[in-house]
């Protein structure tokens, strides 16, 4: 099969054994989504090598339990042992013998197939389009945010970064009934944002200092000083941001304002399928350009050009 691999000269479409996991799904893909942390590992970040992507959509063609086969689904990424102290505690996504799609030990979704254990699969509504369901695992990313942070209908958040994350974490703040603004570099992809989130670019962040959330969606290096500058006293700073480059950042404020931090990453896929079952979140505006797999390495360059937001491949 065609994959889109990192290897130690950087990413390349060749050709690759299909997936034989004993025991799990094989899944044809239908549609895949490049996304930020697929471009800082091609930057180097965590090291790995294999095929890249985690953002999805499939049919399975193959699975321990016949039930699934033939169903439309999505994945969660992280795939624990079940055996350890982290698991039997109920926090699978922080196990540390895992695999992550993609990302860390397991070759991820840009090829023709893929597998991934049941236990992750998702069936996605008939009412939900590819293009859409491609955007599952970041939507719930955003949704992880209102899992971890108690956002009120009174509270201004911000949301720094316009792209492809920070475009979902306003809409589901949003949704909240919180007062979101949303700062962002580009105005193409502040224009893309709903009416009723603010919009402000980022030379005019500093008017939306003093907000009770603040949510990190940059992708940059500097975006953690410039976050910290808008959150309040006592306010809460969520991170999403991971970057192969640290930069430099003191937390000495944090001290001193007392704020919250709160690392943010996977999320929960049953609340982002019913809302995009629900028609609440419509995505399919975000999606920059749709290339087949075999264009892989261009897909890559075309999402890190300004103003790209969400680069598609098919096989």
């Amino acid at each position: 099969m065609r994959a889109l691999v990192l290897g130690p000269e950087g990413p390349a479409v060749v050709d690759r054994p299909e997936p034989d996991a004993a025991g799990e799904a094989r899944i044809r893909l239908r549609l895949g989504g490049v996304c930020a942390t697929d471009l800082e590992l091609a930057r180097g970040y965590m090291g790995f090598r294999g095929v890249l992507g985690h953002e999805w959509v499939g049919v399975v063609e193959d699975a321990p339990d016949p039930a699934w086969v033939g169903r439309r689904v999505v994945g969660e990424i992280n795939c624990p042992c079940g055996a350890c102290a982290t698991c039997a505690a109920d926090r699978p996504t922080h196990c540390p013998a895992r695999t992550v799609l993609g990302i860390l030990g397991r070759d991820g979704a840009f090829a023709e197939r893929l597998s991934l254990p049941v236990a992750n699969l998702h069936a996605v509504p008939d009412a939900v389009p590819d293009e859409a369901a491609v955007f599952v695992e970041p939507l719930a990313a955003a949704c992880e945010i209102l899992q971890q942070v108690h956002v009120r209908p009174s509270d201004r958040v911000v949301v720094l970064g316009t792209g492809r994350l920070g475009q979902l974490c306003a809409r589901v703040l949003a949704l909240a009934g919180a007062a979101v603004t949303a700062v962002g570099r580009n105005p193409a992809t502040l224009g893309l944002l709903p009416e009723g989130i603010r919009r402000l670019p980022a030379d005019r962040a500093a008017e939306a200092a003093g907000a009770d959330v603040v949510v990190e969606c940059t992708g940059a290096a500097d975006g953690l000083a410039l976050a910290s500058g808008l959150v309040r006293p006592r306010g809460t700073l969520v991170l999403k941001t991971t970057v192969h480059d640290l930069g430099r950042t003191n937390p000495t404020q944090w001290v001193i304002d007392e704020v919250t931090i709160v690392g943010s990453r996977c999320g929960p896929f049953a609340p982002a399928l019913r809302l995009l079952e629900a028609g609440l979140v419509d995505p399919r505006p975000l999606v920059s350009a749709r290339l087949p797999l075999a264009r892989g390495v261009e897909a890559l360059a075309r999402a890190a050009a300004p103003g790209a937001i969400k680069v598609l491949l098919e096989p």
